[in-house]
C-alpha cells in the first residue's frame, strides 16, 4: 500500500531540527532519541515512527487529501540508513571519537535536510540504485 509523500517529508523536517540540535548541543541523549525513531521506522515501516504518528494525528487532518503517493520500501530503507548513521554518531558522541559523532550526525542531517526542503530523498535513491543493480545481476 502506497503512502502519502508528505508524511516522510514531515518526518525529515522534524529529523532535520533534531539533528541540528544534536550538532549544536552535542547531546548524546537527543541523538539516542533520533536513533530510536530511525529504528522504529526501519523495523516497522515509516508509519510506525513517532514522527509519522505526529503527522497522522496533528498535521494531516489539517491538510487536504493527498495527491501524491510513493511506495513504502524506499522510505523504510532510508530509515535503516539513517539508523546506521545515527548509531555511529551516538557511539562517537557517547564514547568517542568526537569527530565520528559529529561527522555521522552531519551526514544524516544533510540527507534529512535534502528530503525536507527539496523533496530529494538521497537514501531512497540509494534504494532504487541497489534494486536496479541487484536486478542486473540476477
Amino acid at each position: 500500500m502506497d503512502i502519502d509523500v508528505r508524511g516522510p517529508r514531515f518526518g525529515a523536517a522534524v529529523t532535520t531540527v533534531v539533528l541540528a540540535l544534536v550538532l549544536v548541543t552535542g547531546s548524546a541523549w537527543l541523538l539516542a532519541w533520533q536513533t530510536l525513531c530511525f529504528a522504529l521506522g526501519a523495523a516497522g515501516g515509516v508509519g510506525r515512527s513517532p514522527y509519522a504518528w505526529l503527522f497522522r494525528t496533528a498535521v494531516r487532518p489539517r491538510l487536504g487529501p493527498p495527491t501524491e503517493f510513493e511506495a513504502p520500501q524506499p522510505p523504510r530503507f532510508a530509515q535503516f540508513v539513517g539508523l546506521v548513521f545515527a548509531s555511529a554518531g551516538l557511539v562517537g558522541l557517547a564514547w568517542g571519537p568526537g569527530w565520528l559523532g559529529l561527522g555521522a550526525t552531519a551526514c544524516a542531517l544533510a540527507a534529512a535536510f535534502l528530503n525536507s526542503v527539496f523533496g530529494y530523498c538521497l537514501r531512497c535513491e540509494m534504494y532504487v540504485l541497489l534494486r536496479r543493480g541487484a536486478a542486473r545481476f540476477s
